[in-house]
């Protein structure tokens, strides 16, 4: 089918394009130059590390680099100039700072709405999903991500609610509208023993004819024949780093990689093709958490994943990839000094995650048990006056630390503050950024990409190259 002509004469221009298709005007006029020119995405990946300022994404391709003498994928695939890239404007309806929901509602319903809501505009309009649009065309869709599967970036693309933190909802919403692979943590919002309504989404899920999946085993025994529900974890996935130091975690937790792969395995045979959004989740809690060693680690896990999906889409021929993130947060970076290099390749011996530290230490540690703490850990040792302002939380003597999914309260800002002299790691904040970010494609469909865009241009592009007239 010839692209062009598609969409001078389908539904997106008849129902206006300054509204619903941002590309049209270009797509009826314009002969494209780079690979994949005018040719339709059968299948499309969209990869997104949640809360990736660009000083992650820079730290990530230097720690890689100084380890293995290989930067990481992404980064790679702009030096190759193998993909569009461009930068992303991500405010939300009601801020210029997006919070997740608003940020995934954005390419998943095509419209801004207010931070908080999940497809559902400033007026109470429903935007229908993505997926929900892509699953009507008679593609498979799914989602996989570190986090629970109801969470904000997932649900972006898959419902329509006026609050992102009703997931015990969103949870039975997945299986009203009948997605084909649905893969994350968020036990709590499935088993009857932790709902208040003490439902049991997982009888009711395979009652459905789905396949239940609730270790690494279990989510490589599955098939593409019938749906997958893959819960690993009571709420987020263990962080990647953690993981690696344990092996009873590692046994049972699948990597992001692997559910990618796991996902497109179970997908890639539907004729029509298959839509699979990937998110590395956990990137944006540690950066919430000033945690470098959680928020790397998982980074790096996500460059694992882009492998996966382009390795893919190479051999496929018809995969649009699209990689991105919804919004900055924390904005670290690298901090000059003398010893900036030693510093930061001290992450290289990085065991565990700062959570992990700062859940080892209680009022009854000792000051020398702090430091071996953090020596196990960090592979640094701090000093005695370090180690009682850390311990001075646990014994009162300062008051709690907030912050989101700082539950316990832990004292994640003092600490990355301690390990910055020791790491050359610096944050501006604990919260999301309203920065500009990054945004790369590879395949059918990348040429659609302009150098700046708003998230919301995303909907109409994947539509556009998939081509699918948005009727719905």
């Amino acid at each position: 089918m010839d692209r062009r002509k598609f969409f001078r004469n389908g539904s997106l221009a008849a129902i206006g394009t300054a509204v619903l298709n941002p590309f049209e005007a270009s797509a009826g006029v314009i002969d494209f130059d780079i690979t994949g020119k005018n040719k339709k995405a059968k299948n499309i990946i969209f990869l997104v590390s949640d809360g990736m300022s660009s000083g992650t994404l820079n730290m990530a391709d230097l720690y890689l680099n100084r380890k293995t003498g290989q930067g990481s994928n992404w980064i790679q695939l702009y030096k190759d100039q193998r993909v569009s890239r461009a930068l992303m404007d991500t405010a939300s309806a009601n801020s210029i700072v997006t919070d997740s929901a608003a940020g995934c509602s954005s390419w998943g319903g095509g419209h801004r709405v207010n931070n908080g809501s999940l497809n559902i505009g400033p007026n109470g309009e429903k935007h229908l999903p993505i997926l929900q649009k892509f699953k009507m065309s008679g593609k498979k869709v799914g989602c996989v991500t570190t986090v629970p599967i109801t969470h904000a970036t997932p649900a972006g693309f898959c419902i329509n609610n006026n609050s992102r933190n009703a997931q015990p909802e969103i949870a039975e919403d997945y299986l009203k509208i009948g997605f084909d692979v649905m893969m994350g943590g968020g036990n709590k919002y499935f088993s009857a023993e932790t709902r208040k309504d003490k439902k049991d989404l997982y009888a009711a899920y395979k009652a459905k004819g789905w396949q239940v999946a609730r270790t690494k085993q279990e989510m490589e025994n599955t098939t593409g024949n019938k749906p997958v529900l893959g819960v690993f974890a009571e709420n987020a996935l263990p962080y990647t780093i953690d993981c690696r130091s344990s092996k009873e975690l590692t046994d049972v937790t699948p990597t992001l990689a692997e559910m990618t792969e796991k996902a497109i395995d179970n997908m890639k045979g539907n004729k029509k093709g298959f839509v699979l959004q990937v998110e590395a989740g956990k990137v944006d809690w540690g950066a919430h958490s000033n945690d470098i060693g959680a928020l790397l680690y998982d980074q790096v896990a996500f460059d694992d994943a882009i492998k996966t999906a382009i390795d893919f889409a190479e051999k496929d021929g018809e995969t649009l990839v699209v990689i991105t993130t919804d919004h900055g947060n924390g904005n670290p970076g690298i901090i000059y000094g003398k010893k900036a290099n030693e510093n930061f390749d001290s992450l290289q011996k990085y065991t565990q995650t700062n959570e992990w530290i700062l859940n080892e230490i209680h009022n009854t540690t000792s000051v020398s048990e702090v430091q071996d703490i953090v020596k196990q850990a960090n592979a640094a040792e701090i000093t005695e006056e370090e180690a009682k302002k850390v311990l001075s939380y646990y014994t009162g003597t300062f008051g709690k630390q907030g912050g989101l999914y700082n539950y316990k309260k832990l004292p994640f800002e003092d600490f990355a503050e301690i390990q910055k002299k020791y790491n050359s790691v610096g944050w501006i904040s604990m919260n999301h950024s309203g920065d500009f970010v990054e945004l790369a494609m590879f395949g059918p469909g990348s040429d659609l990409l302009k150098p700046f865009v708003k998230n919301t241009d995303l909907h109409y592009l994947m539509l556009e190259a998939a081509e699918i007239e948005n009727k719905f």
